[in-house]
């Protein structure tokens, strides 16, 4: 069934006319009479009867005018599903705690009309990622990502740049340091669990690892950020390394320490990958917020080669 066949007989309908239908939809006359003639055919029954003071319903025209609007909405909500705007913007934050996942909700806090969902597909890697951005999965995602690995048909903007910091447990030699060298942290161990071959973060933390000599493990199953903090808790000699705008919470009996990292500053360098041209408006906006909020680089920040691009 035409759809536009439809909306033509729910105009005739309405105006009583064909002549003045015609007008309404911007089409002839005779383009008016052969869609209802079509629709009439679709359906065998007669669905508008000519008299001399224009069309008037049949029975059958009745019974099937309040189903034809009907559909009309239908179709109405249907297309405006998918107009920039008309559904919620779909974002990958990788992990609500960590830097994206905060960012976006602060964004969510100052635009709070904004329509919005926010999901985490943290045990995907980046190019899984930005396959689920090429067929509209997700909107966007955040990732660090080589430019010549972004595919074509995918834009990537670098609007996320964190500095990492220490986490240490109160009794850890470097506890009380207000900051340190990233050379300083040879011979520490340094647990980063849930780090899997194959992911951005790997070979993030390999680059750091090879460029200052660090000992950097993943060794043991990972329980979840709770477990991480009881054992660094626990630990005198256990250090792991998190965001600057990274939020965990532990008990206070913890004690656990942030201890910053200069000279340089390791900055995970994290990019918004969308498709190229995509008009949502939230995503505009999302992406000016990031601009205007965006914390000030380093000025000894240090990235993996492939991320300076």
């Amino acid at each position: 069934m035409d759809v536009e066949a439809v909306r033509t007989f729910v105009a005739v309908a309405d105006v009583g006319q064909f002549q003045a239908a015609a007008d309404e939809l911007g089409i002839s006359q005779q383009a008016v009479s052969k869609r209802i003639a079509g629709l009439e055919r679709d359906l065998d029954v007669t669905l508008l009867v000519r008299t001399p003071r224009g069309s008037q319903l049949s029975l059958d025209g009745r019974a099937f005018l309040p189903h034809a609007r009907k559909v009309l909405a239908a179709v109405a909500r249907a297309e405006h599903s998918v107009r920039p705007g008309g559904r919620p913007l779909r974002v990958d934050v990788l992990n609500q705690r960590i830097a994206p996942g905060q960012a976006v909700y602060r964004f969510y806090r100052s635009h709070p009309r904004t329509s919005l969902e926010a999901v985490a597909l943290g045990q995907v890697n980046a190019a899984e990622a930005t396959e689920a951005v090429v067929k509209g999965t997700v909107d966007a995602t955040f990732r660090a990502l080589p430019a010549d690995r972004v595919p074509a048909g995918v834009s990537a903007e670098r609007l996320l740049d964190f500095p990492l910091q220490l986490l240490v447990g109160p009794a850890h030699p470097l506890a009380d340091a207000r900051a340190i060298r990233p050379a300083d942290l040879v011979g520490h161990r340094i647990w980063v669990p849930g780090i899997r071959p194959g992911m951005e973060w790997s070979a993030f933390y390999e680059a750091l690892s090879e460029t200052f000599g660090l000992s950097i493990d993943a060794l043991g199953p990972h329980f979840g950020d709770e477990a991480l903090m009881d054992a660094l808790a626990d630990s005198a000699s256990l250090a792991t390394l998190v965001g600057a705008g990274d939020r965990y919470v532990w008990p206070q009996a913890h004690d656990l320490r942030r201890v910053a990292l200069h000279d340089p500053t390791p900055v995970y360098p994290h990019s918004l990958l969308f498709r190229t041209g995509e008009r949502h408006p939230a995503l505009t906006a999302l992406r000016a917020y990031l601009r205007e909020t965006a914390p000030e680089p380093p000025g000894d920040m240090w990235v993996p080669r492939w991320a300076r691009t």
